[in-house]
C-alpha cells in the first residue's frame, strides 16, 4: 500500500508504548489485507511490513536519558487495485454484472484495509486508558490523530472514483468506516492484530516478510477460535 506511518515520541508516552503503537497500526493494516480479503473471498496479494528506526534530536528528561527514536513504518504492496481509474463506472464499462460487483468489492476492500490501521491504533490507545471505543466516539476525521493522515488521503483518492454525488459519497465512506471498525472490533481479528504486533516488537526486524505475517495471523486466529469453542 506504500503508506508511511511516522511517530515521534511524545512527552506522555514511553519508548515502549510508541513502539507498540507503530506495531499495532501496521499489524491492523496487515490483518485486514490478509484476513479481511480472505473473509471476502478476494484474491491474495503480496505485501511486507518495513519498520525503520530513525534517530531524533528530540529528548525528554522525564523519560529518556538519550535522544528519542522516531519510527518510519509502512506496508509495501497489499492493494487489490493497482491503478486508480478516473471513475469506477468507466473502468467497468465493458464488464459483466458479476465482474462489476467483484471489482467494486475489491475497490472497497482496499479502502477498508486503509482505515483499519488507525482504527486499531485508536482501539489500543483507548484500552490503555481503560476505555471502549465506538463509532460515535471515534469518527472518521478523528483518525487523523491516530496516524491516519496518509490512510485517509488514500481512501479519499479512492472515493473520488465513485459517482460525483456528495451525499452518495458520504454514505459510501461511512459504510467503509463502519466495516473497518467492525473488523477491528471482531474478537478473533483483534487477537490476530495484537499477536502480529507482539511479533513485530519482539523480533525487532526491519522487514517482516509476507509468509511470516500470514503464519502469525493464521496461528492467532486458530488459537482464538479454539478458545471460543472451549
Amino acid at each position: 500500500m506504500n503508506r508511511n506511518h511516522i511517530f515521534n515520541n511524545a512527552l506522555n508516552l514511553t519508548h515502549q508504548e510508541v513502539n507498540r503503537k507503530v506495531a499495532i497500526h501496521e499489524a491492523g493494516h496487515a490483518a485486514a489485507i490478509y484476513l479481511g480479503n480472505k473473509q471476502k473471498r478476494l484474491p491474495p496479494v503480496f505485501f511486507q511490513i518495513f519498520i525503520t528506526p530513525v534517530n531524533s534530536d528530540f529528548q525528554s528528561s522525564q523519560f529518556f536519558s538519550k535522544p528519542a527514536t522516531k519510527y518510519i513504518a509502512n506496508i509495501d504492496g497489499g492493494r487489490l487495485i493497482h491503478t486508480l481509474p478516473s471513475s469506477i463506472e468507466e473502468a467497468t464499462n465493458d464488464f459483466s454484472s458479476a465482474q462489476k460487483f467483484a471489482y467494486q468489492r475489491a475497490f472497497e476492500a482496499d479502502m477498508i484495509n486503509m482505515l483499519v490501521g488507525p482504527l486499531a491504533e485508536a482501539k489500543y490507545i483507548a484500552q490503555q486508558d481503560g476505555e471502549l471505543i465506538n463509532p460515535r466516539l471515534i469518527h472518521l476525521n478523528a483518525l487523523y490523530y491516530f496516524g491516519g493522515t496518509s490512510d485517509l488521503a488514500s481512501a479519499n483518492e479512492y472515493l473520488e472514483c465513485f459517482p460525483a454525488n456528495s451525499e452518495l459519497r458520504e454514505q459510501k465512506i461511512l459504510e467503509i468506516f463502519l466495516a473497518a471498525f467492525n473488523f477491528v472490533n471482531e474478537r478473533s481479528n483483534w487477537c490476530a492484530i495484537t499477536a502480529l504486533a507482539d511479533y513485530i516488537v519482539s523480533e525487532d526486524k526491519s522487514v517482516i516478510e509476507c509468509n511470516e505475517i500470514i503464519e502469525v495471523l493464521e496461528t492467532a486466529t486458530h488459537r482464538s477460535a479454539c478458545q471460543v469453542s472451549n
